[in-house]
């Protein structure tokens, strides 16, 4: 299978223009870009550090675009940095590249890039854990998240590197394992994904937090049911309530809530009321977002343990 096949998967092209300019950068921060390489191949990324813990950032947060996407785009749509200013936190944007997959998707659905210690998992966790060694950042507030098959391999990170992320954000994205080549990948974007680790039923040790439009015709909002079931340890309880509309939000959300026995909260999804294909609550000039759903970027700081308030 060519790298390019996945280029024709209906919806992935992008909803708007891409990010003509680089997103703002505050006096004191810096969004620079570099390139990791590894035995598993390079990839380029930027990175944002927050003036507010320009020296040793309080965490990270490694961001995974999607189709058609570039690190810039999904930086000023999704307005992760500003979130991550106010947290000192800093924030990496891995940046697909046309000649491994010629519409800019990462390879969710193929098996070389499903495992660890290979292919794109491989590239992504020794990016991630560079960052982490060059700034010393606490290896306890490492996360990953990522929309569509940037949330798809966020998930594949997740199972496949459980002790290098504490958390995972999914934002209309796929399960694990969920396809082995386009045409499950087509079958999987319709709700008919295989949704099976290597081990059985897929299983997700860190904690997750899943957006879901209820009205995306490319990704079907039963791949983020998939998701939760395997974010979801037996004995759990498991409690839904409603997030209203308010204030510049014209979308309020159904949002599940699943704590483990000790009371813990290991999983959240937001499925968003009417949202298609698109990073709920995003800023406009980036592709894929929606700014009138709930602000994913805030609910997936304050998921991972971080002081931002909710929306």
């Amino acid at each position: 299978m060519t790298p390019d096949a996945f280029a024709g998967l209906p919806g992935m092209a992008s909803v708007g223009a891409q990010a003509r300019t680089r997103p703002s950068v505050p006096d004191g921060a810096r969004f620079d870009a570099r390139v990791f390489s590894c035995a598993a191949g390079s990839r380029s990324y930027k990175i944002y550090v927050p003036a507010s813990a320009s020296a040793r950032p309080r965490g990270l947060i490694v961001m995974l675009h999607g189709c058609t996407q570039n690190p810039d785009d999904f930086a000023r749509g999704t307005g992760m940095n500003e979130v991550a200013e106010s947290n000192g936190f800093a924030v990496a944007y891995p940046g697909q590249t046309r000649s491994d997959n010629a519409n800019g998707c990462w390879n969710w659905f193929e098996p070389k890039h499903q495992r660890r210690g290979a292919g794109e998992p491989a590239i992504l966790a020794g990016l991630t854990e560079a960052i982490v060694a060059e700034f010393r950042i606490d290896p306890l507030r490492v996360f990953i998240a990522g929309l569509s098959a940037g949330g798809a391999m966020a998930a594949v990170m997740g199972e496949t590197y459980p002790e290098l992320y504490a958390a995972v954000g999914v934002h209309s994205g796929l399960p694990t394992n969920s396809a082995k080549d386009v045409p499950s990948a087509f079958a999987a974007m319709r709700g008919n994904g295989r949704a099976q680790s290597s081990t059985g039923r897929a299983r997700y040790p860190g904690r997750t937090i899943v957006f879901q439009g209820s009205a995306d015709s490319t990704v079907h909002p039963s791949n983020a049911a998939r998701i939760m079931d395997a974010a979801t340890p037996d004995a759990a309880s498991i409690v839904t309530r409603r997030a209203a509309a308010g204030g510049s939000r014209r979308r309020g959300a159904a949002v599940t809530v699943v704590a483990d026995q000790a009371g813990e909260i290991v999983a959240e999804l937001w499925l968003v009321d009417g949202a298609g294909h698109a990073w709920s609550g995003g800023h406009a000039g980036g592709s894929f977002v929606d700014p009138a759903g709930p602000d994913a970027s805030l609910e997936m700081m304050r998921f991972f343990g971080c002081e931002t308030t909710t929306s």
